[in-house]
């Protein structure tokens, strides 16, 4: 299992796909890990060369002392990148994934070819329910959040139909190391990028759920109404969208970035 070590931190991180293609990374939501990308990469690899990574403070990466900043996220990335040699990449991120790529095209957009922002927001919830949930992980653990959290993320009829598969990602989320998820927290609570959305210029798609109450389609349209020529997509949807609707996201970002 490759790690790229820097600074105070290592990140996990796998390739898959042909070498000379052109790089596209994956970059994971909060309480998960690269393996929320699976069905993404069983597809995209063939085309692609998919570069997935465990955000700071989940999966197999380093866990440092929080708080974490977006800036501090971002930085991971492109020091991932530096690492094994990529200097520009196609980037996907969802949710906070998709605060990095923001973060990403605002602040290192040589770095970045196109930009695919899912299921996110220039700005996620408020200070008060983050520090909700920060103080209910700090009590009692993952394992109290979790059901919440998973009826966020599916439709109830998803749930339903596909327990098996929600089943896998609810035991990501609990698996997550609370220290880690808590500093993750504080970077999306502190996170507002609402007055510099309008900068961005890397080419962008931007992925709404229908169904998603944490980063709704409002949410995702103030976006596409600021970035200049970004495309909007929603798909039938909550939160996890490349899950739910995994064969649609799949092909709409394929589409994307072989335009």
């Amino acid at each position: 299992m490759p790690f790229a070590e820097f600074g105070d931190t290592r990140l996990h991180y796998r390739w898959d796909g042909p070498e000379g293609a052109p790089v596209l990374m994956f970059s994971n939501s909060l309480g998960t890990d690269l393996a929320m990308w699976d069905a993404q990469t069983a597809a995209l690899s063939r085309k692609f060369r998919v570069l997935r990574y465990d955000t700071r403070g989940h999966g197999q990466s380093s866990v440092t002392p929080g708080p974490y900043s977006m800036q501090q996220l971002g930085c991971d990335v492109a020091a991932l990148m530096d690492a094994v040699g990529v200097s520009r990449a196609h980037f996907c991120g969802l949710s906070m994934g998709g605060q990095i790529g923001m973060w990403l095209a605002g602040n290192a957009p040589e770095r970045l070819s196109k930009l695919v922002l899912c299921n996110t927001a220039a700005q996620i919830g408020n200070a008060e329910g983050w520090g909700a949930r920060i103080e209910t992980i700090k009590k009692d653990g993952m394992a109290a959040i979790a059901p919440q959290v998973i009826e966020r993320w599916f439709t109830s009829s998803f749930r339903e139909k596909e327990p098996a598969k929600v089943a896998a990602v609810q035991k990501l989320l609990e698996a997550t190391d609370p220290r880690g998820y808590v500093a993750n927290c504080e970077a999306v609570r502190d996170f507002d990028y609402r007055e510099r959305v309008e900068k961005i210029a890397v080419p962008t798609l931007v992925i709404a759920g229908s169904s998603d109450v944490a980063t709704t389609p409002a949410d995702a349209r103030f976006l596409v109404e600021r970035i200049k020529g970004a495309r909007y997509i929603e798909l039938n949807a909550a939160h996890l969208s490349n899950i739910e609707d995994e064969a649609r996201f799949t092909k709409e970002v394929g589409d994307f970035l072989a335009s």
